[in-house]
């Protein structure tokens, strides 16, 4: 008969523990199971900034159809009720695109809708300074462009609002237009107005009523040439 083999009794206690080992973990062992090892980056300035800016920006389309409502309902307790929830939700909008401006100084979206929700909550000064530094940024940009027109008309700064326009009418025909229509709502409220210069109303009718029919024979004629073109 062969030898028998003997094995030393650590050697047989290693073994054991070896193979209990990956039982105990794939049961969640207490006191043995790894620590978690994260795999997510911290967030820089920039993700953050575009962490605020995003649900901000959906703060300010609701509000804009709070706003919207509020126009036209003749109930005065549901316009009360509208007008209240868009300027909450424009405080709110505003508050978090001044965050999203002080992690990323120099992201102008978010300077933009600085503006735009200061504008929208009566703060004329405080919107014009938002957009010329989004304007610093970003030189020539359409959207604050037409919003910075907006805010001078809130101002009843008729030539500032009126280059405003020209700016925008070379480069950016669609939001020119939205600005004429703006100018024209102006204009309107200020007809039963005894507070505005008569002259300054009658001046501002004749230009918008130039820079329309402008607006409309260059649109014709840019149809027409692209038309040709296609032949």
């Amino acid at each position: 008969m062969g030898r028998k083999m003997t094995i030393p009794l650590h050697v047989l206690s290693a073994c054991a523990l070896v193979a209990a080992a990956p039982v105990a973990w794939s049961n969640g062992g207490g006191a043995m199971s790894m620590p978690e090892i994260s795999t997510r980056r911290e967030q820089t300035p920039e993700d953050k900034a575009k962490a605020l800016y995003n649900p901000a920006l959906r703060d300010v389309k609701k509000a804009e159809r709070y706003q919207a409502s509020a126009a036209q309902l003749t109930d005065s307790g549901k316009k009360d009720r509208a007008a209240r929830e868009a300027r909450e939700l424009y405080s709110s909008a505003l508050s978090r695109f001044q965050q999203a401006a002080q992690n990323d100084p120099r992201m102008p979206e978010a300077w933009n809708y600085v503006g735009y929700t200061n504008r929208k909550l009566g703060n004329y000064d405080a919107a014009l300074a938002a957009y010329e530094q989004a304007l610093t940024l970003k030189p020539g940009y359409p959207d604050a462009l037409e919003y910075r027109g907006e805010a001078f008309l809130g101002l009843n700064r008729i030539p500032d609002a009126q280059q405003a326009y020209l700016d925008l009418f070379a480069g950016n025909r669609a939001l020119a237009d939205k600005l004429l229509s703006a100018l024209r709502g102006w204009l309107d409220t200020q007809k039963t107005s005894s507070s505005t210069d008569a002259n300054t109303v009658s001046e501002l009718d004749k230009w918008i009523q130039e820079r329309s029919a402008i607006a409309g024979q260059t649109a014709s004629l840019t149809r027409e040439g692209t038309a040709a073109s296609w032949k």
